[in-house]
């Protein structure tokens, strides 16, 4: 299945990523690599849905969780428009900081401790 505006294309085979999430994948890459430029206005949760062959609920949880991660934004009756970039790794990234920063402090780790873990994870995360 694929989409000609959007050129998503979903793998039905076994053992393939669910449906929602290569379409997930595949928006934000496009989004993240100018493919998709700020501002692109993406198809109607149906008419994607349609397009793809796909239930309406799974294009939905797509585009939720695009718009959680800052990805794309919906305007009301306007449609749903992929998001400027620049900022949205940002916000997210200082809101999952945060996020550790409030759970180290509950869980009583010093501040040393807190960045030790933070810097062990990101080691772990990042070596190549």
């Amino acid at each position: 299945m694929s989409s000609t505006n959007l050129k998503v294309t979903i793998d039905g085979s076994a053992g393939a990523a669910a449906p929602y999430e290569q379409l997930r994948a595949q928006i934000a890459d496009r989004a993240r690599t100018g493919r998709l430029p700020a501002g692109f206005k993406l198809p109607t949760v149906r008419g994607l849905a349609e397009e793809l062959g796909l239930a309406a609920n799974t294009v939905a949880k797509a585009y939720r969780a695009l718009e959680t991660d800052g990805v794309i934004e919906t305007r009301g009756r306007n449609g749903t428009f992929v998001a400027a970039a620049g900022d949205a790794a940002a916000r997210e990234a200082a809101a999952a900081a945060q996020a550790f920063a409030d759970r180290a402090r509950r869980l009583g780790l010093t501040l040393e401790d807190a960045r030790a873990a933070a810097d062990e994870a990101l080691r772990a995360r990042y070596a190549q």
